[in-house]
This record gives C-alpha cells, structure tokens and sequence, in this order.
C-alpha cells in the first residue's frame, strides 16, 4: 500500500487546487491511498508563539502524517507570480523545530502541480517552491509536473473537473508520481 499526503495551498472554500486533489484521489492507482489535506488551523508562524506553547496540534498531525506518507503531492496556486504565502507559512512551520525537518522532510518524494484561471497554470509558483524544497533536503519528482491553466473552465462550481484531457493528464501524472515512489522504494 502507498500513501500519499496532498496538501491543498489555498484556504479557500471553491479552491481549484483542492478540487484537482480530490479528482486525483479518484484517479489514483490501486493500492494508493491520496489522502487530501488543507491548511485550516495552521497558524501564522510566530517564533515567539513556538517558543512559549510549541508546535500548534494542527501542524503536528499534518509533520506526522507527512512523515508517514510515502510521497507528499503539493497543489499550489499562484498568487502575483509566486507561491502563496499561506502555504510557505505552512511549510515554514512543518519544518520546525530544525532538529524534527529531517524526519519530516529529508528524502520525502515530493511532485508539485497546480490549478490557476490564469493562462500559465502556476509555472512560477511552481518554479518558486524549488529552493524550498532543496532547502527542506526532499527528494522532488523532476520527471513531471501537472500546470492546469483556465482551471474556472475546466473545474465546475461543484469543484468537479470536466475536462477529459485534462482528467488523462492527471490520471496520467499520478500514475508516473506512483512508478517515482516505487522506484525510490526499491532503492532503500
């Protein structure tokens, strides 16, 4: 059995990125459990907060079930050419304290894909999370990478994608990220 974490980087209720993730869940693989996370409850990350009280329980739950997984799927949007900054506070806090990232992060395959009504379909957010995830000692899927642009046209008000092509894309996209993580699980 293989499990993946995607983590939706939009708060919001219609979100295209949450919607994409919950269609790959339906077209993961069998024997491949996608299980589908946002980042409700993570709060602004405050040095000063972890300090006094620590890691929040809903950054904990999510650095554990991360840690568990075997893959983590992120689903960015692009907000002004980069990556939303909710979703880097996020981050930012699942890597903390330094001493915990490793166990969280360090060797995690990870494959990135995203869902804007822009025309480009998140490539610079994207692009912006490389340093990051080089950063945080991941493992990226370099081989692939989902950019759905006109996301309004191809995902429903229901947060249903209509698309076939596009359905074949990530269809095709979660199959190739479950063939890296079976790769890099042979190899240990």
């Amino acid at each position: 059995m293989t499990t993946i974490i995607g983590l939706s980087g939009s708060l919001r209720k219609g979100s295209y990125n949450t919607a994409l993730l919950a269609a790959a869940k339906s077209l993961a693989p069998a024997g491949v459990t996608l299980d589908v996370r946002t980042l409700h409850g993570i709060p602004l990350y405050d040095g000063d907060v972890e300090a006094s009280e620590g890691i929040p329980a809903a950054v904990a739950t999510l650095k554990d079930a991360i840690a568990q997984a075997d893959g983590l799927l992120l689903a960015t949007p692009e907000y002004n050419n980069g990556m939303p900054g909710v979703f880097k506070n996020a981050l930012d806090w699942l890597s903390r304290p330094p001493a915990d990232s490793a166990r969280v992060f360090r060797d995690k395959p990870v494959a990135i894909m995203g869902a804007s009504p822009g025309g480009f379909g998140t490539i610079l957010s994207q692009n912006a999370w490389l340093p990051v995830l080089r950063t945080l000692q991941t493992t990226p899927w370099w081989q692939g990478r989902l950019m759905v642009s006109h996301a309004n046209k191809v995902i429903d008000v229901d947060g249903k994608l209509q698309d076939d092509a596009v359905r074949q894309q990530l269809a095709d996209f979660i199959a190739g990220f479950v063939a890296f993580l079976d790769a890099n699980k042979a190899q240990d």
